[in-house]
Formats: structure tokens, C-alpha cells, sequence
């Protein structure tokens, strides 16, 4: 099982990556302003990973409702997901993909690993 790892940003804010079993790194969240703000979105990950997946790489792709998975193209080319909580606000993003293939086993990946312990790392 992975961890999702809690540290403190330089500007005095929490970040979450949740990283798999073998330690790396899945997805990672926003900037939080409070640790319990960051705790609650590794709550919202478990409780909306099994969300549909709307692909935006494809034309006239079908819209779903929040909460959501979003795989899309960014600048570079590459495909990246994000979850979106029910709000419509990004709780969790990946990394750059070469397929949509990967991408869519790192929301595999996600979804097996959405239960996994918080650990804080106080630095």
C-alpha cells in the first residue's frame, strides 16, 4: 500500500503526493493553507477515486459531472490526469504521460493506492 505525504511549502502552506507502494510518486495536490485542509483533500481522493473518466483528448469528448477524472494534452503534448472534487476544484494531478495508456494506469494506480495511510513529514 502507498502513503500520501503531507509536507510543508515554503510559503507556509501543505502540499500532498500520494506515492505508491514502491515509493513512487502518483499524483500530486494543490497548496493548502492549513494541514487539515491537506488532510481533508487525501479524505476527498479516497472518497471520489472512483469517479468517471471524461477524456478530453478526444473530440467532442462526452462531459461528466464533478467529481470527475480529467485526462487531457497539456503544452508539452503530454497526457496528464486530474481528479476533481464535486466543487470542480483539482484535488490531485499527475505528471506528464507519453500515452493515454499510462495515464489512464495511474488512475488505476490512484484508485488502488486511495486508501493508504497520511504521513506527515515535519521539516
Amino acid at each position: 500500500m502507498g502513503q500520501y505525504i503531507i509536507t510543508k511549502t515554503s510559503n507556509d502552506g501543505y502540499r500532498f503526493n500520494l506515492a505508491a507502494g514502491n515509493h513512487e510518486i502518483i499524483g500530486t495536490s494543490q497548496v493548502f493553507k492549513s494541514l487539515q485542509s491537506a488532510k481533508d483533500s487525501c479524505g476527498s481522493v479516497k472518497r471520489f477515486c472512483d469517479a468517471e473518466i471524461e477524456d478530453q483528448t478526444v473530440e467532442n469528448y462526452e462531459k461528466k459531472k464533478n467529481p470527475k477524472w480529467e485526462i487531457y494534452l497539456d503544452k508539452a503534448g503530454e497526457f496528464r490526469f486530474r481528479l476533481c472534487a464535486s466543487n470542480g476544484e483539482n484535488i490531485l494531478a499527475s505528471e506528464g504521460y507519453t500515452t493515454k495508456a499510462a495515464a489512464k494506469k495511474g488512475i488505476e494506480s490512484v484508485r488502488n493506492n486511495a486508501d493508504s495511510e497520511i504521513v506527515v513529514k515535519e521539516e
